[in-house]
């Protein structure tokens, strides 16, 4: 592979990711009233941190230790922790199980 289109490559990479993330502040400049929508928006960063951390949690621990740091997640976050307590309590827990 060339020098040259390595570079285009990478060019349209970074292209498509930041038109992905311009355009829609670009598009939208008033409030959304749609209550479907509004609601996928407000779910977003946490689905996108359980589709990020699921196969990583599963994959690098036992699965034992997966299921239970994986509950105890989804107790955290049922009981109205936010994000970052049920990321940094998660981690923790990890850590706890496998020193066991």
């Amino acid at each position: 592979m060339s020098e040259r289109s390595l570079f285009i490559y990478i060019a349209v990479t970074a292209l498509a990711t930041n038109l992905v993330r311009v355009l829609p502040v670009l598009l939208i400049r008033k409030r959304i009233e749609n209550r479907f929508i509004r609601s996928f928006l407000h779910y977003v960063p946490y689905i996108t941190l359980s589709v990020m951390t699921f196969p990583a949690i599963m994959e690098a621990t036992s699965p034992a230790v997966g299921l239970t740091t994986l509950a105890i997640g989804v107790v955290c976050a049922w009981r109205g922790l936010g994000l970052l307590p049920v990321s940094l309590i998660c981690c923790i827990c990890v850590f706890l199980l496998q020193l066991l």
